[in-house]
């Protein structure tokens, strides 16, 4: 009888003890619990740095490559490059700025960096009240007096300075980014310029609209339509 009463006793002590080592292990576990999560949480607050770091290794991004226009190896759509201009496949020819301009270049083989082409002047769409027109159509206006005694004749050589533009303001040429005047024969260039240039006279600045008749008169290849052009009279040879 006393063996059957230690038997059951020892039995229910051992089921105690495994009860009470399970509890122990649940406790144990919730006890780490919040350990891990804090662990967890202060991983991800460390992430952003170690981003940073990681970006900070990176190796720096090269500099955008600078285009330059080549004179003696033409872009694509072009043939043949010389005396500031080139010939484009299929007719036609464009100035080097305005090649340029295509490219995105800013600097020419040879030359210097080139500066950005002069904005449109406010009445580029067309002439302004002030301005004088002559029989031709031709509409100029002073924006600089000169030493108001020497003339240009049709035949003459001049130095300029000057920018031309579309009517809705797109520069198309101008001799200011190259940052050297040009040489004109007068007798060579269009009739607007022919007749406007002997109004001017050495050191004077004017602005002529010049309608298309006057100019290009629609030749392919070339701006249509009204020009306005800013000229600059240096010098006449």
């Amino acid at each position: 009888m006393m063996s059957k009463l230690m038997l059951g006793a020892l039995v229910m002590a051992t089921a105690l003890m495994a009860t009470v080592g399970c509890d122990g292990k649940k406790e144990d576990a919730k006890a780490k619990a919040p350990a891990a999560k804090a662990a967890d949480k202060a991983g991800a607050v460390k992430a952003p740095a170690d981003k940073a770091a990681d970006k900070a290794k990176e190796p720096a991004k090269k500099a955008d490559k600078e285009i330059v226009f080549d004179p003696n190896n033409p872009p694509p759509g072009y043939k043949n490059c010389h005396r500031n201009h080139c010939h484009k496949i299929g007719g036609g020819i464009a100035s080097y700025i305005q090649v340029m301009n295509e490219m995105g270049a800013t600097k020419m083989v040879g030359g210097q960096k080139m500066i950005e082409m002069p904005k449109a002047p406010a009445d580029v769409a067309k002439a302004p009240a002030d301005a004088e027109v002559t029989a031709s159509g031709l509409a100029t206006k002073v924006l600089k007096p000169g030493d108001g005694k020497t003339h240009p004749l049709p035949n003459s050589v001049v130095i300029v300075h000057y920018t031309g533009w579309t009517a809705d303001g797109k520069a198309f040429d101008s001799s200011i980014p190259r940052g050297k005047p040009a040489r004109v024969p007068l007798e060579r260039m269009f009739p607007g310029w022919t007749e406007g240039l002997q109004y001017m006279s050495v050191g004077e600045e004017r602005r002529l609209w010049i309608p298309q008749e006057l100019a290009y008169q629609g030749r392919p290849g070339k701006p249509a339509g009204t020009l306005v052009f800013d000229v600059e009279l240096i010098e006449i040879k």
